[in-house]
């Protein structure tokens, strides 16, 4: 059976990872998300006391406890570094307002990089990030990047903070979304931008479901093809 990959870019909150899981979970494909691999660094770095200067150090401890995932028993997507379940740590604001430097270390994400691709080699997928259609899987048969409003995507993270019991002021997640939307487009290894053929969609205002849909057409008129 024709199975392609999928890949979707976009700056934080712009609703990928939501949309690509379900996706992955529509047509049976596996999903990565290569974003939690970089918070998993980064809560590495961070528990270890690493500056971007200590880069070597970083690099050596995902050679100790490699980034994997696994499965919850309803199903969610859980992240490992080592045999630590770290799915609920690397969420938290400490790890959210340093990614952007530990993503921005070179050798950090060839690390990472070769084990997106290598994970990509094994059948249909279904990744999100910020460089897949550009440098990840530059040949995916179905590139999409996600936009949405600075205030729509705090908006999303304040509600999703809420849901978690974390208390969160609306003005700063604003002021960090776009300090982090400005690190990630102009770091100089793999910012955040569109592929040349990628298909541009503004979340802002647009159901999940709407979203899902448009994406799940382009991609059944390949497989048809």
């Amino acid at each position: 059976m024709k199975q392609i990959q999928i890949a979707i870019d976009g700056p934080a909150s712009s609703g990928k990872s939501t949309v690509a899981k379900i996706i992955a979970k529509d047509f049976d494909y596996t999903y990565l998300d290569t974003g939690a691999m970089y918070r998993a660094a980064t809560y590495l770095a961070l528990k270890n006391d690493l500056s971007a200067e200590k880069w070597s150090e970083i690099v050596a401890l995902l050679d100790t406890y490699p980034v994997s995932f696994g499965r919850g028993k309803n199903g969610e997507q859980l992240v490992f570094v080592g045999d630590v379940d770290v799915t609920h740590p690397i969420r938290e604001n400490e790890v959210t307002n340093n990614v952007s430097w530990v993503s921005a270390i070179p050798e950090v994400r060839e690390k990472l990089v070769d084990l997106q691709q290598e994970i990509a080699t094994q059948g249909g997928i279904v990744m999100d990030g910020r460089d897949i259609g550009t440098v990840v899987l530059p040949h995916a048969e179905l590139k999409i990047f996600l936009v949405a409003s600075v205030e729509e995507r705090a908006q999303r993270r304040y509600k999703e903070n809420l849901e978690k019991g974390i208390p969160t002021d609306l003005e700063t997640l604003k002021k960090e979304i776009s300090d982090r939307d400005y690190k990630d487009s102009h770091r100089s290894v793999s910012p955040l931008k569109p592929a040349d053929d990628a298909i541009h969609f503004d979340t802002t205002g647009v159901g999940i479901v709407e979203v899902v849909n448009f994406i799940e057409k382009k991609a059944k008129k390949i497989l048809d093809k």
